[in-house]
């Protein structure tokens, strides 16, 4: 057994955690494996008891609806999968609440498309909800609504959804249980030398060619989802652990501080809770070109983006839209929530701020975007090489 400083602090400073479970860990081509799902709820369960607080972000609908249904294969339409999810879902959740039941706990389910996370106030609603089961005790159980989803409002996969909610609830660890021991140095299912990575530091491009780019079986992922969502966490100053969920005892091996699958360990600062939501939720609906003052003012100076700055404008957005922020040279310096649409600002930029309403014939703020609703690109690929 080995513990190691950093294993034992993560372990230890841990109150609030989101633990991810794959499709490969719950479900095999006869559907849910309860035995499986009964052990992790019982390893749980012990970190309830420790009086730590628990999200689970569980795949495992579809295949588990697949077998339901008596379907042969993987669905491979959109509306195969939703049918195969929403006959499956129920059986899913009826699995953990008949496995916390024999501890007492009581289970939530939480259905999110991206839509209810990229709306601000929707995005609010889910965190005080959550926030108010977390209180009560209950263990929310949280999936993508894959019976009403489409390629335009998914998350992509459960480990960049496992990502969004760590940062939704200002998690202290995000733990994703995979059917593999951790990162590899190279893919063990073509090396035998392959070894698990125990640490990493900091997500580069050599770190992320380690993933490759083949997803499991039952699964929409693969490693470098998890690299991607270990980005947006360890970005965040969170740190994540990727474990094998078929291992018995693997919860209480990783809380014990043990070296169990790999750790990533989070940047110094943590972002707020907004600036997360920004930088890792929302997608861009336009860009605004500045010029070369405006560009180093919010790179090196942290300043607000003021119309006098702003020489172009590019798409189709309103007020309050996510914008890229771009140099002349087209260097992403950043992202942020505009207080004008596109339209207004095309008659606006250029001009100083004590003009706008002579132009507008009203104003709505001195800045295009306020600092405290901005974040620079650095910040959000800060694991990149």
């Amino acid at each position: 057994m080995v513990i190691t400083p950093e294993r034992k602090k993560v372990a230890s400073t841990a109150q609030r955690i989101v633990i991810k479970i794959g499709s490969s860990v719950l479900a095999g081509r006869r559907g849910l494996d309860l035995g499986v799902i009964n052990r992790l709820c019982d390893e749980i369960s012990m970190l309830r008891e420790q009086d730590r607080q628990v999200v689970i972000v569980s795949s495992g609908a579809i295949a588990s609806g697949i077998r339901k249904v008596g379907l042969q294969e993987m669905p491979k339409t959109i509306p195969q999968k939703q049918a195969a999810a929403a006959v499956g879902q129920g059986s899913l959740i009826q699995a953990y609440e008949e496995a916390f039941n024999r501890y007492d706990l009581r289970v939530a389910q939480i259905l999110l498309t991206s839509d209810d996370l990229t709306n601000r106030r929707r995005y609010l609603n889910a965190r005080h909800t959550l926030q108010t089961l977390l209180e009560w005790g209950i263990i929310p159980i949280v999936n993508e609504n894959d019976t009403v989803v489409v390629d335009e409002i998914k998350f992509g996969d459960n480990d960049n959804l496992s990502a969004l909610m760590t940062q939704l609830i200002e998690a202290d660890l995000l733990v994703a249980l995979t059917d593999m021991d951790g990162l590899y140095d190279s893919d063990p299912r073509q090396s035998n030398e392959a070894k698990v990575i125990p640490v990493v530091h900091r997500i580069d491009r050599q770190v992320e060619a380690f993933a490759g780019h083949r997803p499991g079986g039952l699964g929409t992922g693969g490693m470098l989802s998890k690299l991607m969502a270990a980005k947006k966490v360890t970005a965040a100053g969170v740190p994540m652990i990727i474990g094998n969920g078929r291992n018995r005892y693997v919860l209480k091996e990783i809380f014990d501080g043990e070296e169990v699958g790999t750790l990533f360990l989070p940047a110094q600062r943590r972002l707020p809770s907004k600036k997360q939501w920004i930088a890792h939720t929302l997608k861009p609906q336009g860009e605004v070109i500045l010029d070369g003052g405006a560009a180093k003012a919010l790179k090196l100076r942290g300043k607000s983006l003021l119309p006098t700055g702003i020489v172009a404008v590019r798409g189709k957005f309103e007020l309050g839209a996510p914008v890229r922020c771009l140099s002349s040279d087209e260097e992403v310096i950043g992202i942020g929530l505009v207080n004008y649409g596109a339209e207004e600002i095309k008659k606006i930029m250029g001009v100083r701020s004590n003009q706008i309403e002579e132009v507008l014939g009203y104003k709505h703020s001195d800045e295009v975007i306020h600092r405290d609703n901005f974040v620079l690109s650095e910040v959000i690929e800060r694991d990149r090489a």
